[in-house]
């Protein structure tokens, strides 16, 4: 979001934009009633998220997602972390149940020792040894990743980032530039 609200401010300084981080369940309701005219939705991989018809949805980026896993002993894949410590996110969002099935189907029950929805305590806790996490690509912004990182099992596996607004509001200049500036700032390094 950083990188999008620069590129926002840099291209239309007088556009005010308000952020607040909340759960689908909270903001989808909150687009329709008008709190927000955008909000940016996540679908993890098995977990689709239905939008209901009164918005229209527009596919921002495919966020790969890779186990990481503290420096040191060979921890080689996500069935070697059974009895390690996780960070991960609370089990009732999106990513708290995707990463929940993804453990239990490489056959353990996760122990989740640090339950948070901060991706970059989780990032410092497998910095510093505590935890293994399962992390998005964008939480690096780019920049090289500080940990050791996983292919997880079964193939491609990412999450799918759009972003959402009442139908019939797409062509708003405000959305189209919110929109423009996200795509820029969620686009992989070249």
């Amino acid at each position: 979001m950083p990188t999008a609200l620069t590129l926002l401010r840099d291209a239309h300084p007088r556009l005010r934009v308000h952020l607040t981080q909340a759960e689908p369940e909270r903001a989808l309701p909150a687009l329709l009633a008008r709190d927000f005219d955008l909000v940016i939705g996540e679908e993890y991989p098995g977990d689709p998220n239905p939008l209901p018809d009164a918005l229209e949805a527009e596919d921002l980026c495919d966020d790969p997602l890779r186990l990481a896993v503290p420096a040191g002993p060979d921890l080689a894949g996500l069935s070697a972390l059974a009895g390690h410590p996780f960070a991960m996110e609370p089990p009732d969002t999106a990513a708290g149940r995707w990463a929940m099935t993804l453990c239990r189907g490489a056959g353990f029950e996760p122990d989740v020792q640090f339950e948070s929805t901060d991706l970059l305590l989780h990032v410092r806790l497998v910095e510093q040894g505590h935890a293994a996490a399962l992390l998005p690509d964008l939480v690096w912004n780019g920049r090289p990743p500080t940990v050791p990182l996983r292919p997880l099992p079964g193939g491609r596996r990412a999450r799918r980032l759009f972003t959402a607004v009442r139908r019939g509001r797409s062509r708003h200049p405000a959305i189209e530039a919110c929109r423009r500036a996200l795509r820029q700032a969620t686009r992989p390094p070249s």
